[in-house]
């Protein structure tokens, strides 16, 4: 009997004995037990964090780019930069004339940790060599959205809202004389308005500087039939700029 009741406690899971002796666990009193005490939180105790001041303090704090470059790095309420390989921050030349700025990194970007990689990159050089600039030492390139948003999905509205002070900053420091924005997320982040296919053909203005909107070149890659707008487009911003050279020299 004994040995049945061993083997009956092992195929319950007893595995240690916590006495030496046998304790009848229906002759132990029962132990009076204080209720946990609840502390209630004051209403208002509680502060959440709202990215976009910590962002807009974060960018202001930033004196040139590579400061700003580096609280991008520090920023940790954007959940983008948890799947993106690399932070895409700026290329090209940094004080250029024209700056130009996309909305999201793309696979090749992100893998690069460069705006405007891949052959989006290489269309758009042989763009701005139609109008005679080499984008390489004459355009400066950034991205709204300095991650690659997971499946190239759109960026949300609060991403954008926490990405934009450090945008708007981004352009104050590299200092350009007009700004170019391809695709909806950048016009919404400098114009605060969307609709690309309206807004592109005009002159908009954000930031205090001229602002032209244009197809992104991977948009021209997969619909070559709007390239005759981006053509149309690049031959204004030659005259805007050609307007204001000295000497008629772009």
């Amino acid at each position: 009997m004994a040995r049945a009741a061993l083997q009956w406690q092992a195929e319950l899971g007893v595995s240690d004995a916590v006495c030496d002796a046998p304790i009848d666990r229906y002759e132990v009193p029962a132990q009076n037990l204080k209720p946990s005490t609840v502390v209630a939180t004051p209403a208002g105790a509680i502060h959440a964090v709202d990215p976009v001041k910590v962002a807009e303090a974060a960018a202001a704090a930033a004196g040139d780019l590579p400061a700003l470059k580096l609280a991008l790095q520090n920023f940790s309420h954007c959940d983008l930069r948890r799947g993106a390989r690399n932070l895409v921050f700026g290329g090209g030349a940094a004080g250029a004339r024209v700056m130009i700025l996309e909305d999201a990194p793309g696979r090749a970007e992100d893998l690069q940790g460069l705006p405007f990689a891949g052959p989006a990159g290489q269309l758009l050089d042989k763009m701005f060599v139609a109008i005679g600039f080499n984008r390489a030492e004459e355009v400066y390139a950034a991205s709204v959205i300095p991650w690659r948003p997971p499946q190239d999905r759109e960026a949300s509205s609060a991403e954008i809202a926490m990405m934009q002070p450090f945008a708007r900053r981004h352009i104050i420091l590299a200092a350009p004389q007009v700004v170019i924005c391809v695709g909806n997320i950048s016009c919404q982040a400098v114009l605060g308005k969307r609709g690309l296919n309206k807004l592109r053909g005009a002159w908009q203005e954000g930031f205090s500087l001229p602002v032209l909107p244009m197809v992104h070149p991977q948009v021209l890659l997969r619909q070559p039939a709007r390239k005759k707008q981006a053509w149309q487009d690049l031959l204004m911003l030659k005259a805007w700029l050609h307007a204001r050279s000295e000497g008629g020299k772009i």
